[in-house]
């Protein structure tokens, strides 16, 4: 029988005990070590049990225990601290508060598809959600004006099962979002809001969760209500689940029904970040905003949604990019396609890499990039990747140029630290490490940590580390239907003191943990060694429909049941935050094996860095810009081979001679109080370099000084006057594009010599043809550089040209402009020069404007022995 009403119901406490409620109910707790004691405190049991999740917790407690709580007077005293402690951090002024004098309706939204918070709130996969969780946290760290938006999935991402032979099952708990600190949002008068977003069949209608991230709320649709049918109740159901319409739908709830969510809790948002292509709708809803609400044309309401959008891409392959069918688009998008009042032709252009081509599907990385004034990639390699990747949608500009940048990635410090390590920074470094971890200054005091407490503090969180997952393995093999012999031998696997290696995230096969095994009886010689002993534990899930990665983890799983690995390699089963923590805390040494280019960033080895970890990594995502010689180890070389298992074994080799020459050596090498001075040496300098650099405050200050405040400043000022600025802009580009192909270099010469040293310069001069283009709508610039296979110009430099009027000759569109300027070559071999036109306008974001860049063609060159290829 159904219910005819529903309730929700939140644990009852005393008066007394009602702060834990407030404390439960704002994710702080979460990375505030005395927050986590206070709740182990109310019953450490329970706590383990309810998955370290504070609302079933309170919700699960039995009289007597309350009774045991009201009396305990130093459990009181510890809660009275923790609730003065979060009054503290939430009213304290930060650094946004210090920083930014302009307190306008500065608003940042932040959409992701997934966001990874703790591990009692599962709604993530992996690194792209962890990092949006994190960037959640030092968002409120900082102080910064953010909202974060995404979806309440119902099952979140799936647990993973493992048979007896390794192979990779999946199970999809529900979520019971009444029994999370996520609080459902409501009208004054206590009625449910609710959004609607419109799909072919009809209105689907969602409703809004919200999470507390410190000073930061993090709203969440969720369509799986009663009044929806099933159908529409499916659309948040699972992460990542279903088949390309279903991401279609989801994509929609995300991104429209995203912007939605935000005007019917009137929040206004001035600046809006993509994490990923995910929520790319977002752009439709908000020109539909424009058109319908203000008036605009579809062209001014783009330029206007362009000013305040920003988009950050995660993905180094192609293939990771979601495209859709023309079709798909059209049955979605009629409405918008109407309300904009333009063509199919046009509408589907908007995500497409070349707009003309009718095959081609539609990327939501490309509308992203397309209606975004800044886009990024999350590491330097990845920012280059992304150039190459996404070039087409600027024909014309050198790949070194395309205005793709970057903002490599970093870790939530506090989210991931050990108590030991926390204790040790606060004790040595100063409580500054947290506030201001972007402060290079105060890492050098890492330092001052004896090296005996740095060990001894690191070895009680390798013992940890071997004690989790000694008691997971026995779980897992129990629920397996494991002998009691087979469970009693998991209770003595790994080694407390020994070297432990670990390699932990999502198997895919580009990530290679099976570099590691490439040579069965090298390893079983490293691993073995009884008097320098090396242990290996793994943990990830692959993909539902990876069956590749399925076969990587068995293949891994069967090694480790061989007598000679049984008790030295262990893969822990259903990765997750609450794992991860174990293992980032407790590992010796970080594996990261990737093939190169294919990792954009990556932060888990950030995380181990934190906890003194050093890092094994091949030269790709973070860790090529890390690396400096000192602070860990490279695997390989840059170089890229086209034979893939010539370069695995190559690199499986080069991995082997690093544990083997490198770091078993150093790692046993002791004094004769037991600490190796070299190894601790290395963790001090990895810290030192590592954790002022790669950690979120940095990284969102990068986004707000790089990317919101200019895009919040560009959003106001073309919105001022009726969009007066928006409009002239639009027109600007329309008399651009209805002009451009007028423009000619009809001369272009250089000094008549041959041969020139380096730093000499070389006066070029030409004639340029702009048609009803004045000289104060372009720039034009000598672009110069070493000659390459085809005489193409690469690793090229540009200089601008001045413009000499007195030199101007002829009349109307046949005015002839006069340019000069001086190029010096830096590098000796053969040299090639040419000369570009592009759109100049101080109201531009980027350097280019797609489509719009003209070069000089082979013939202008009339008589220079030094210019270059078109």
């Amino acid at each position: 029988m159904r219910a005819v009403r529903t309730f929700s119901i939140i644990p009852s406490l005393p008066e007394r005990l009602k702060p834990l409620l407030e404390i439960a109910y704002n994710l702080w707790w979460t990375w505030n070590s005395d927050a986590v004691e206070l709740f182990r405190r109310v019953n450490r049991e329970l706590w383990r049990e309810k998955n370290h999740n504070p609302i079933a917790l309170l919700g699960s407690l039995k009289q007597e225990t309350i009774n045991e709580l009201l009396e305990s007077e130093s459990f009181l005293e510890h809660l009275d601290s923790v609730t003065q402690e979060l009054k503290e951090y939430m009213s304290e002024k930060t650094w946004y508060d210090n920083t930014i004098n302009n307190r306008e309706k500065f608003r940042i939204a932040y959409f992701s598809a997934e966001f990874g918070l703790h591990e009692s709130l599962p709604m993530y996969s992996g690194g792209l959600g962890v990092l949006a969780g994190d960037h959640l946290k030092s968002a409120s760290e900082l102080g910064l004006p953010l909202v974060g938006v995404g979806i309440a999935y119902t099952n979140g991402y799936f647990n993973q099962i493992l048979k007896e032979d390794g192979w990779q099952f999946e199970r999809y708990p529900v979520n019971d979002f009444y029994n999370m600190p996520i609080q459902l949002q409501r009208r004054e008068n206590g009625d449910v809001i609710l959004i609607e977003v419109e799909y072919p069949e009809g209105k689907a209608y969602a409703q809004i969760w919200k999470l507390t991230v410190g000073r930061v709320p993090l709203f969440l649709l969720d369509t799986n209500i009663p009044k929806n049918p099933e159908s529409m109740r499916e659309i948040s159901s699972k992460l990542y689940g279903g088949d390309i319409e279903m991401r279609i739908r989801q994509e929609i709830l995300l991104g429209i029904g995203g912007v939605k969510a935000l005007r019917a809790l009137e929040i206004e948002a001035s600046v809006f970040h993509m994490n990923e292509g995910h929520s790319a709708f977002l752009t439709f809803e908000r020109m539909r905003e424009f058109v319908q609400e203000k008036n605009l044309s579809f062209k001014d309401a783009l330029e206007a949604v362009t000013m305040g959008s920003v988009f950050t891409t995660h993905t180094p392959v192609p293939a990771g990019n979601d495209r859709f069918s023309p079709e798909l688009i059209k049955k979605y998008f009629a409405s918008y396609k109407n309300v904009f009042g333009i063509k199919y032709e046009d509408f589907f252009g908007l995500g497409r890499e070349n707009p003309s081509d009718i095959q081609e599907f539609f990327c939501m990385t490309v509308l992203a990039i397309r209606t975004s004034s800044y886009s990024n990639g999350v590491s330097k390699l990845h920012r280059v990747v992304s150039r190459n990747m996404w070039k087409q949608i600027w024909p014309g500009v050198p790949t070194d140029e395309i205005p793709v940048f970057s903002i490599t990635n970093g870790i939530h410090a506090a989210s991931w630290i050990s108590d030991e390590i926390r204790i040790l920074f606060n004790r040595y470094v100063g409580k500054k490490w947290q506030t201001d971890p972007a402060d290079q200054t105060i890492w050098k005091r890492v330092e001052n940590i004896p090296d005996a407490e740095l060990w001894r503090g690191h070895e009680r969180m390798r013992e940890r580390l071997i004690g989790f997952t000694r008691k997971h393995l026995s779980k897992s093999l129990l629920n397996r239907g494991a002998t009691a012999s087979e469970i009693a031998v998991a209770q003595e696997v790994l080694d407390p003191k020994a070297l432990t290696i670990v390699f932990s995230r999502r198997m895919a096969e580009y990530k290679r943990a099976y570099l590691l095994f490439m040579d069965i009886e090298r390893l079983k010689t490293i691993l073995n060694n009884k008097k320098c002993p090396a242990q290996i534990i793994l943990a990830g899930k692959a993909h539902p429909h990876d069956n590749v990665g399925k076969e990587i983890i068995k293949s891994i799983i069967t090694i480790s049941n061989q007598p000679e690995f049984r008790r030295k390699i262990v893969f822990i089963e259903d990765y997750d935050i609450r794992v991860a923590r174990y293992l980032v805390q407790g590992a010796d040494v970080w594996l990261s094996t990737p093939r190169r280019p294919l990792e954009a960033s990556g932060t888990s080895g950030m995380k181990a860095q934190f906890n003194g970890g050093i890092n094994i990594s091949t030269l790709d995502g973070w860790w090529c810009e890390a690396y400096n010689g000192e602070n860990g180890w490279a695997i390989g070389s840059e170089e890229i081979f086209e034979d893939k298992n010539f370069q695995d074994h190559l690199e499986s080799k080069a991995l082997y001679n690093i544990l083997e020459k490198e770091v078993i050596p150093k790692f046993y090498d002791r004094g004769s109080d037991g600490v190796p001075k070299e190894w601790g040496r290395l963790m001090k300098k990895a810290m030192t370099s590592i954790c002022p650099v790669y950690n979120t405050n940095r990284m969102v200050k990068e986004y707000f000084e790089k990317f919101y405040f200019p895009s919040f400043q560009r959003a106001k000022n073309f919105s001022e006057d009726d969009f007066a600025k928006s409009r002239g802009l639009r027109k600007w580009k329309e008399k651009l594009r209805d002009n451009w192909s007028q423009i000619q270099v009809v001369r272009f010469d250089c000094d008549d010599k041959v041969t020139y040293s380096i730093g000499e310069d070389i006066r070029i001069q030409a004639d340029i043809r702009l048609g009803m283009l004045s000289p104060e709508e372009v720039i034009v610039e000598a672009y110069y550089g070493e000659l390459g296979f085809g005489q193409e110009l690469r690793e090229g430099a540009s200089v601008q040209m001045s413009h000499d009027a007195n030199q101007t000759r002829g009349d109307g569109n046949e005015r002839l402009y006069h340019y000069f300027g001086t190029v010096r070559f830096k590098t000796s071999g053969q040299g090639g020069i040419s000369i570009r036109v592009f759109p100049k306008n101080p109201e531009l974001s980027s350097k280019f404007i797609p489509g719009l860049i003209h070069w000089a063609p082979s013939e202008a060159n009339h008589n220079s022995n030094h210019s270059g290829n078109q």
